[in-house]
């Protein structure tokens, strides 16, 4: 079936109340964009986007009336959509024109993300992780991602616990647990993300190594090691509760930060990592360390 799409701009305070109407009138999907036409790459845990201003797009069934959802927005900000536009996208399937992008990929020595309708010759010693694009962020193909699976592929995770913080696909915590951590809770404050992650799981294999938790609902944790691939901001603000979920001698790896901004996550931290050489890809960057005990006050 065709779909409607339509796309404005609102406040970042507005985000909320407004998502909560779309979604109210059937909407099925929701994309964001920033100030600077960067797409939303992972929401931070119990936060919307920290921009000013967004560009929302949203897509509903094209038997919905564009000027209802339009009279309606409208009356919900209090004010008219001078930049509102809106679009008929003919019928196609749209996961699958995404697909025929997707191709395997290898990341690091073993891990190999593999897409439906696809066999790849992998080594003997190669892990195939089998997952489609989906609503739910983290695919393997955006900088940041990649950076973590590469960090995991080196790390040796063997009968270890572990957490993916603002997991999204749950593609962090299934590698986790193909690469032989014991268990890695994955998290995420998206209930959606929190499905498509029980979903992957399941497709792997590796149901029991991966409990999926809805933030603010996972169990007290001290885990041999912590992936955190979230804004830099939310990094910042968590800062403390990361690292107190995370053991003296445990590993650490936050990802979803700009080359100008890690300083600042790093000093978040403080003195309780010791941190390893940063690792980067395009802009972004991934910081990783070992977690030692807070330095004495006195």
């Amino acid at each position: 079936m065709a779909q409607l799409q339509v796309e404005f701009e609102l406040e970042a305070p507005e985000l909320e109340y407004v998502e909560a109407l779309l979604q109210a009138r059937g909407c099925c999907a929701l994309t964001y964009k920033g100030d600077d036409e960067t797409p939303l790459l992972e929401p931070g845990v119990g936060e919307h986007p920290l921009w000013g201003r967004i560009k929302l797009s949203a897509l509903f069934d094209q038997n919905q009336s564009e000027s209802e959802i339009r009279r309606a927005v409208e009356a919900c900000l209090g004010r008219n959509l001078q930049d509102w536009c809106w679009e008929i996208l003919e019928d196609k399937t749209w996961e699958r024109e995404w697909l025929e992008h997707f191709q395997p990929m290898c990341f690091g020595s073993r891990l190999w993300i593999v897409p439906s309708g696809y066999e790849v010759d992998i080594p003997a010693t190669g892990l195939a992780i089998r997952l489609d694009p989906g609503l739910a962020f983290g695919s393997g193909t955006h900088e940041t991602t990649a950076l973590c699976l590469e960090w995991l592929d080196g790390e040796d995770l063997t009968g270890a616990c572990g957490i993916d913080y603002g997991a999204g696909s749950g593609v962090l915590a299934v590698a986790a647990a193909k690469l032989g951590a014991r268990e890695c809770l994955a998290v995420d404050n998206d209930p959606q993300a929190v499905r498509a992650s029980i979903a992957n799981a399941k497709r792997n294999g590796v149901c029991a190594a991966v409990p999926c938790y809805e933030a603010g609902r996972e169990p007290a944790y001290c885990a041999d090691f912590l992936l955190a691939n979230i804004l830099s901001s939310t990094l910042i603000s968590l800062s403390d509760q990361l690292l107190a979920s995370v053991r003296a001698g445990g590993r650490i790896a936050l990802a979803g930060i700009l080359e100008h901004q890690q300083h600042q996550v790093m000093e978040a931290f403080g003195q309780e990592v010791v941190w390893d050489q940063p690792r980067s890809r395009g802009d972004w960057v991934l910081l990783s360390g070992t977690r030692v005990e807070a330095p004495s006050s006195t």
